[in-house]
Formats: C-alpha cells, sequence, structure tokens
C-alpha cells in the first residue's frame, strides 16, 4: 500500500486500480490528488502488480474486498474520505459498499465493470465452469491491450514496456469477477445512501456503458450523478482530456467535503 500525505488534509482518497494492471499506473493522478490538498492511498490488489500471490489470480472476491478494507482502516476518519474504483476496481468499491458499507462521503466510479464487452461464449463459459472444479489456477490469456484503453499515445508506448501489467489471469479470476458483477445487481439495493458520481467513457472498448447506465438507474443514493464522455475510451483519466475528468471529479470532492464541513459546525 502507498500512502501520499498532504499537509491540508482536506480528505483521504483511496483509489482502487481494475484488472491486469497495478497501482503504480495511478501515481500521477494520486499526485494531483495530494497538491490538492488530499491525502492518497492506493496499492496493488492481490495477485497484480508487486502484491503478493499468483499474478492473475485468486481464490475468491472477498480477497480483493478485504484488501480495501484494510485501505479504509488507513485512513483519517476526522475528515472526510472518498473511494474512487477504475473498471474491476469499481465492481470492488460496489461491492465494498454493499458488503461493509463503509463510513464515507463519497463514491466515484471511473468506467466501473458492470458488465464485460468480448467476454466468454456461453460454450466456453460451461467450460470454464467445469475447469474451475478442477484446475481453478490455470491461467489463460488476458484480453488487454493498451490500444484498448486510451487514445493518448504516450500512455500506450509505456503500457507496451511495462512489465507489471498481467497478461494472464486465471478461470477462478475470471468466474468471481463474473460473480461480482452480479453481486454488484442482485445486491444494488444493499448500496449506502451516499454521494455517488459514475464516469464512464463513451467509447468503451472493455466494459458495456449500456450495463453502467442501468446499475446507475437502479441505485437508491439520493445524490448521484452520471457523466457519460463521448468518444473516450476505457481510462478516462488517462484520455488525452484526463484534465477534463480530473477536475470533474475533483468538483464532486471539493463539494462533498464543503458539506461534511457544514455538518460539523
Amino acid at each position: 500500500m502507498k500512502r501520499l500525505n498532504s499537509n491540508q488534509n482536506l480528505a483521504t482518497i483511496i483509489i482502487v486500480h481494475g484488472a491486469f494492471e497495478h497501482a503504480g499506473r495511478y501515481h500521477s493522478l494520486a499526485e494531483s490528488f495530494q497538491k490538492g490538498g488530499f491525502n492518497v492511498i492506493y496499492g496493488d490488489l492481490p495477485g497484480q502488480g508487486l502484491a503478493e500471490g499468483k499474478k492473475g489470480h485468486i481464490k475468491n472476491f472477498e480477497t480483493y474486498i478485504d484488501t480495501v478494507r484494510q485501505w479504509l482502516q488507513k485512513a483519517d476518519s476526522s475528515r472526510p474520505v472518498f473511494l474512487l474504483g477504475h473498471s474491476m476496481g469499481g465492481t470492488v468499491v460496489m461491492r465494498v459498499m454493499q458488503e461493509l458499507k463503509p463510513s464515507v462521503n463519497g463514491v466515484i466510479l471511473s468506467s466501473p465493470a458492470a458488465g464485460i464487452l468480448n467476454g466468454a461464449s456461453k460454450s466456453l463459459e460451461a467450460v470454464t465452469h467445469v475447469i474451475n472444479k478442477v484446475w481453478p489456477s490455470v491461467l489463460v490469456k488476458a484480453p488487454f491491450k493498451p490500444e484498448y484503453v486510451t487514445r493518448n499515445p504516450e500512455v500506450i508506448a509505456k503500457d507496451k514496456q511495462d512489465t507489471l501489467i498481467i497478461e494472464k489471469v486465471s478461470i477462478r479470476w475470471y468466474k468471481e469477477f463474473r460473480k461480482a458483477i452480479k453481486k454488484s445487481f442482485s445486491e444494488v439495493e444493499e448500496f449506502p445512501d451516499v454521494p455517488l458520481l459514475v464516469m464512464q467513457a463513451g467509447e468503451d472498448h472493455m466494459v458495456d456503458p449500456e450495463k453502467t447506465r442501468e446499475w446507475f438507474h437502479k441505485v437508491g443514493c439520493q445524490e448521484k450523478t452520471y457523466k457519460e464522455w463521448p468518444g473516450f475510451y476505457h481510462e478516462i483519466f488517462n484520455e488525452p482530456e484526463q484534465e477534463d475528468v480530473y477536475n470533474f471529479a475533483l468538483n464532486f470532492i471539493h463539494f462533498q467535503v464543503k458539506q461534511a464541513d457544514k455538518e460539523e459546525l
């Protein structure tokens, strides 16, 4: 786990990365938040980046939820706390909120994986069901390609040289991920009433924007905002227009911090 502290201590933002990648890809975003006066907590999820465990494999999705639980415990509870999850990290945050119901002041979901594009066919799903029982840790090629996630040539070039981006995931990982997505819908009523910002790439090649919109309309938060970025690829915080995305999220965070400070008066 990495932690960046700010003397201003306006709030703590916990960043949860997506599938195939690692926390190091969010260091620039974390530094921007730190310069803006926020503490930032972020790290590699189990089986990814430099975290312990077999690369691309988990026994169950609870492993991710428990990891974020530990990060939440590291946050300064005397100041507002925000959860920011991207892609599969968005699914993790959904499930964290539904299962743990942590005391946070806002949730930001970036192209959350409410539905996977180009997933396994029905026939392949049947095969994975069998393999998951007899050989759950077997690894298969992951569908990650830098050109699929961003239009930013600098990020694409860097990703192609990034040895921490995993190229294979296990059958168990895939099944647990799919199960978590289903639970994010079946247990949508368990999502607590906290301010919610969902930002979705308009031209996403990894997750299904329609499923993101469907989940957003189902969740019962009284204060919720949906922002779609037309023409953007999956990683909206890495797009050429990333500053616009950052500022949109920042405005949401600043407003919630002001609300929290008013309530303390």
